[in-house]
């Protein structure tokens, strides 16, 4: 089988590129797809290309045969799945779709997970739905897909303009006294587990702002509102500011979580609770999604 040439059309313009293979290869893990584009086996233009490269109407993207066969495969998904995913929908138009997304599934299919929330979604409304945004594996709370690509592009331009409000509740290590402002930049990390790390030097501008909510033992409930979106940007904060999520395996205190849990609780505790923005006919959409009853069960045990 010999590699395969697509070519960009207007409605995929400014598209990132990995985005874009993902829409496209969807039984295909994401983590795949970033694996041949930093090899270099998917080329633009006949060039390597990072991950993140924004392409443009006409590019020609040159795909490996073996992704073709890969896409090929379907994905069985088990139906109490699609029934957990129809009962957590918060809000539904024609241009979105926004569940209150449980924690312990991804939104994409991986090394480690055979399929992700994108997969679930798709098994029900079609392939014609996409990801607006990612939130964590260990994350729950509100996530929003979009049913055209008009949807889509909208999205993306509010968040680009930073016209999207998000709010998040966590349980943070100690006891955070008065609201702050966390204004960082953050640097995406290339190698090692922690993915992002604050480098006040040559980062992205992150900013955040932490409100506490509730004094519990050795933690509070905080509310953060963020007005950026990097990866892993509350956790890496969290942590900067010596207040780090609970059970965050990743940028949080170990030792910490297993003395005060001792095993009780394995969710991290942190929740996508309200989102904010327009939909594509410029209506405002504002949706709360409730904490699920594994981060409720943490704070009670802490109170």
């Amino acid at each position: 089988m010999s590699v395969k040439i697509l070519e960009v059309n207007k409605d995929n313009d400014e598209r990132r590129l990995d985005n874009y293979l993902i829409s496209i290869y969807k039984n295909v893990p994401k983590s795949k797809i970033y694996n041949i584009i930093r090899k270099g086996e998917v080329r633009v233009n006949s060039g390597r290309v990072k991950p993140y490269l924004k392409i443009k109407t006409g590019d020609l993207i040159r795909i490996p045969p073996y992704l073709n066969i890969e896409n090929s495969k379907p994905k069985k998904i088990d139906q109490k799945l699609k029934d957990d995913i129809k009962k957590n929908i918060l809000y539904e138009s024609s241009n979105f779709l926004i569940i209150n997304k449980q924690h312990g599934i991804a939104v994409h299919s991986g090394s480690k997970n055979n399929f992700g929330i994108i997969d679930i979604v798709r098994s029900i409304y079609g392939d014609s739905l996409d990801l607006c945004h990612r939130i964590d594996k260990e994350t729950s709370g509100c996530l929003v897909l979009a049913k055209n690509k008009k949807a889509n592009k909208s999205f993306s331009n509010q968040l680009v303009n930073k016209n999207i409000k998000k709010k998040y509740l966590a349980i943070l290590k100690g006891h955070l006294k008065k609201k702050k402002i966390v204004d960082t930049l953050i640097e995406k990390n290339l190698s090692g587990a922690q993915k992002s790390f604050i480098n006040n030097d040559k980062g992205k501008d992150s900013l955040s702002i932490f409100k506490p909510l509730k004094k519990l033992n050795s933690s509070c409930l905080v509310e953060i509102e963020i007005f950026t979106g990097r990866t892993h940007q509350i956790r890496v904060q969290s942590s900067y500011i010596g207040h780090p999520v609970l059970n965050d395996e990743k940028y949080g205190d170990r030792e910490f979580n297993k003395n005060i849990f001792n095993k009780k609780f394995q969710r991290m505790a942190l929740h996508s609770s309200e989102i904010e923005f327009l939909d594509s006919d410029n209506k405002s959409i504002r949706i709360k999604a409730e904490p699920d009853d594994s981060f409720l069960d943490m704070f009670a045990f802490l109170k």
